[in-house]
C-alpha cells in the first residue's frame, strides 16, 4: 500500500465525502442519473482506461464488430457510474427498500439454504460485474450477512468511510493481505465468504488458466479454500435489469470440485473451472463487466505484454 501524506489524505477524503454525501441526499433516481452521466462522460474522455477497455474487448471478442465493442465499453462506464450512484444511497437504504429494488435468483437462494442446512461453508464466486457493492450489501439486508475479502484503499479515511457502509447490516471485511486464517475460520464455521475473483494476479499468488480463450493469471486462493473446507462454491453477481428497472441477483448451480490426489493439479483444474464460471456470467452481461481493468497484464514467461 502506498503511503499518503496527511494533507493528501485529508484532501482526498474531503472530495470523496463531498461527492458521496452530495449524491446521497438526492432522490435515488436523480443520484443514479448523475452517476450514469459521470460514467458517460468518462467514456468520452480519451485515456488509458478507455484504451485498456478497447484492448480487452479485442481479446475477448475478436470477431465482434468495432461498433458493438464500443457499445459494450460505453455500457461498462455507465455501469460504473450507476454503481457510484447506488453506493451513495446505501447509507439510507433499508431492508424493505432493498427488497423492492432486488430480485433474488431462486437458484442461488436454494443452494445457499441447502448449504446452511448442511452446515457447510459457502463461497460466493463473483467479480466486478454489475453492482458488486450492492451485491454483498443486499445479501446482508436479506439476513444473510457474509464476510468478504478487500484490498484496503491507500487512503485510510476513505477506506473507513466505505467500510462503515459495507458493514451496516452485519457484513465483515477481511483484509486480503492477511486473509487465509480468517477465511478458513469463516468457512469451517459454516459462514459465507464473498470473493471477487476476476482481477489480474501476480504469479506467486495465482495460476494461468483460460479466460475468454487467453491465459490469465488467476488467484489460486479460492481453490485452496474450497478444497480445504469442502465449501460450496456458488457463482453469483448483481446485475441491472434495464427492462424491469431492478437488480437481479444472478446465481448459478455450485461448481463441483475436482479431486485427483495431485494438489497442484487440483488447484489448477478447479481454478480453471471457477474462471470459466465467471466468464459465463460476463458473457451473459458483457456491458456490465469491468473491461477497463488489465485482466491479462501478468503473462507466462516469454510472452509479450498484451497492452503495449
Amino acid at each position: 500500500m502506498a503511503k499518503h501524506g496527511k494533507l493528501q489524505i485529508a484532501l482526498e477524503y474531503a472530495v470523496a465525502r463531498t461527492i458521496l454525501f452530495g449524491m446521497g441526499i438526492l432522490p435515488r433516481p436523480v443520484a443514479i442519473g448523475v452517476g450514469v452521466t459521470i460514467g458517460r462522460l468518462g467514456y468520452l474522455l480519451p485515456g488509458h482506461l478507455r484504451r485498456t477497455g478497447e484492448r480487452n474487448l479485442e481479446i475477448a471478442f475478436p470477431d465482434m464488430r468495432v461498433a458493438d465493442r464500443r457499445r459494450l465499453l460505453r455500457g461498462c462506464f455507465e455501469s460504473l457510474g450507476r454503481l457510484l450512484g447506488e453506493f451513495s444511497q446505501l447509507p439510507r437504504a433499508t431492508p424493505e427498500k432493498l427488497r423492492q429494488l432486488i430480485e433474488y435468483d431462486e437458484v442461488g437462494l436454494a443452494h445457499l439454504r441447502e448449504a446452511e442446512k448442511n452446515k457447510r461453508g459457502v463461497i460466493f464466486l463473483t467479480g466486478h460485474l454489475g453492482a458488486w457493492e450492492l451485491h454483498s450489501f443486499g445479501w446482508s439486508a436479506l439476513e444473510y450477512p457474509l464476510s468478504f475479502l478487500v484490498r484496503p484503499l491507500d487512503n485510510p479515511r476513505i477506506e473507513e468511510m466505505i467500510e462503515r457502509v459495507r458493514t451496516k447490516y452485519g457484513n465483515r471485511a477481511i483484509d486480503k493481505q492477511s486473509a487465509a486464517r480468517q477465511s478458513l475460520r469463516v468457512l469451517r464455521e459454516g459462514g459465507t465468504l464473498g470473493i471477487l475473483s476476476d482481477l489480474n494476479t501476480q504469479t506467486r499468488e495465482g495460476v494461468f488458466v483460460p479466460f475468454f480463450g487467453k491465459l490469465a493469471c488467476t488467484t489460486a486462493g479460492i481453490a485452496t479454500l474450497a478444497l480445504k473446507t469442502d465449501a460450496v462454491v456458488i457463482p453469483t453477481c448483481a446485475v441491472w435489469d434495464k427492462k424491469r428497472k431492478r437488480y437481479f441477483f444472478h446465481g448459478d448451480p455450485p461448481v463441483e470440485l475436482v479431486r485427483t490426489g495431485d494438489h497442484n493439479k487440483d488447484i489448477e483444474v478447479n481454478t480453471a473451472r471457477f474462471a470459466a464460471a465467471v466468464e459465463r456470467m460476463v458473457r451473459l452481461y458483457p456491458d456490465q463487466w469491468l473491461w477497463i481493468h488489465k485482466r491479462w497484464k501478468t503473462r507466462p514467461p516469454g510472452e509479450a505484454d498484451v497492452y503495449q
